[in-house]
């Protein structure tokens, strides 16, 4: 049975370092939909508190347990964050089985994580750690860890488990999800044929977008206060077609005697990628100078003015010719028989073997082994946190001392580096990216589906 020293946490000391501590846990509390297999009705379970919570099982997860006071605590975190951003939520029985069904889906994600033994690399739980105590003011991970302890004992513990386990469950449904969603080279090309891939380019627009804000809910509003906040827009684009204009008294001169202030102004250069879709369609529709029709939304109505627009065809970008050996960490190999493989391959090629010989024969990788371990030429982003890394710190001609990732050993070798022209393929690499983005979410529900239909799951009453 295993329990985790972060459900124990004092709600107080996690909520005390506001927002930029947010726990997986509760975000996935809020969102998963109820359990369904196995699970008691929820309108027939009272529901639990502080107050009438004895503790003991609340479910059995296979060969685990979730504990009572677990799910009161996960649900006064997730109550806590819905207040926070101004939408409480009541302690309903709707609530609690929810979030008794992310704290199984987590149970059943970290039972697997456990089983396949992926760990998450240190470097990316220290820089995340870094990132919290500079967010909370600090000037270090030590003085955060101090500061943790000093409120209760353990925290810091808590918390660090509670990114690792993140951590892991990240990892493990990146590589669930990836090997779920497929996208064709035909795809990309329907894709960038699309108006969406106007967003793609590598120009930089120079915006301007001013909303004019309803005075009520639109569905409440009369005909008259749509047509007056018409009327303002109108005239506001009027004033922005002049050239040169400033937008400051143009928005002034607009505002009159319209009772809710006018919003937004110049935004500067943005490339159509950064911008939110409605947007970026309008505006790379758009000569310099054009002012765009109102466009009627639900919070306002906006006018969007292209100021101006940096025009780029080319974008270069350094690259790595580069080979791996790759030992893979899974449910037939440990972390530490993993370790002892990679190391025996590095020793053989500091007494000189062939790099590209021993990748044919012994990396894990089925799409570069083949090739040698060929990965052919790799741009920054293309490969995870600590594979850019050392491949940017190897000299070219050399290879790396092993190293860890979330997939298991390596060992890199950099046969070449240069400047290439990628406009292309960054065009296509963000297609597959806008289309694995919008597939994602269903290739990770249904294999949730999957890991909760092949799991042993009792709610207990």
């Amino acid at each position: 049975m295993r329990f985790f020293s972060v459900r124990q946490t004092s709600r107080a000391v996690l909520l005390s370092m506001g927002a930029s501590i947010a726990l997986t846990l509760s975000a996935q509390a809020a969102t998963v939909k109820p359990a369904s297999v196995q699970a008691a009705d929820p309108t027939s379970t009272s529901r639990l508190t502080p107050v009438n919570s004895t503790d003991g099982i609340i479910a059995l997860v296979n060969e685990n347990a979730i504990l009572k006071s677990e799910l009161v605590e996960a649900i006064q975190q997730t109550q806590a964050r819905a207040q926070a951003a101004g939408e409480p939520i009541a302690n309903s029985a709707q609530l609690q089985s929810e979030v008794l069904n992310a704290l199984i889906l987590r149970e059943l994600q970290l039972s697997m994580v456990q089983r396949i033994g992926l760990n998450p690399d240190e470097a990316a739980i220290n820089q995340r750690l870094g990132q919290i105590a500079q967010a909370e003011g600090l000037n270090s991970i030590a003085a955060l860890q101090q500061r943790l302890d000093t409120a209760q004992a353990g925290s810091y513990a808590a918390l660090r488990a509670q990114l690792i386990e993140d951590a892991a469950i990240q990892a493990l449904q990146q590589r669930q999800i990836s090997s779920r969603v497929r996208i064709s080279e035909q795809d990309i090309d329907a894709f960038l044929a699309s108006p969406e891939a106007k967003r793609l380019n590598q120009s930089e627009y120079q915006t301007i977008h001013v909303r004019v804000p309803y005075m009520d809910d639109y569905s409440r509003l009369s005909e008259a206060q749509r047509e007056e906040a018409l009327k303002v827009a109108q005239a506001l684009r009027t004033r922005l077609l002049t050239p040169n204009v400033d937008v400051t008294e143009a928005i002034a001169a607009s505002q009159g005697s319209y009772s809710i202030p006018l919003q937004g102004g110049d935004m500067g250069f943005h490339k159509a990628a950064s911008l939110p879709t409605e947007l970026s369609s309008e505006i790379t529709k758009l000569d310099v100078g054009a002012v765009s029709a109102p466009l009627i939304t639900p919070e306002g109505i906006d006018i969007i003015k292209l100021a101006d627009k940096k025009a780029s065809d080319t974008m270069l970008v350094p690259q790595w010719h580069t080979r791996h050996i790759l030992v893979k960490v899974d449910e037939l190999q440990t972390d530490a028989l993993a370790e002892q493989k990679i190391n025996d391959l590095y020793e053989q090629l500091r007494s000189g073997a062939d790099f590209a010989s021993l990748a044919s024969t012994y990396s894990d990788d089925p799409g570069s082994a083949g090739r040698g371990g060929d990965l052919d030429w790799v741009s920054e982003g293309d490969m995870i946190g600590p594979f850019e890394a050392m491949m940017k710190n190897t000299t070219v001609g050399d290879y790396s001392a092993p190293f860890k990732t979330q997939f298991g050993w390596h060992i890199l070798q950099v046969e070449g580096k240069r400047q290439q022209d990628v406009s292309d393929e960054y065009r296509r690499n963000m297609a597959r990216q806008a289309l694995y983005q919008r597939l994602a979410p269903q290739a990770k529900e249904d294999w949730l589906q999957e890991l909760r239909a092949g799991a042993y799951i009792q709610v207990l009453g």
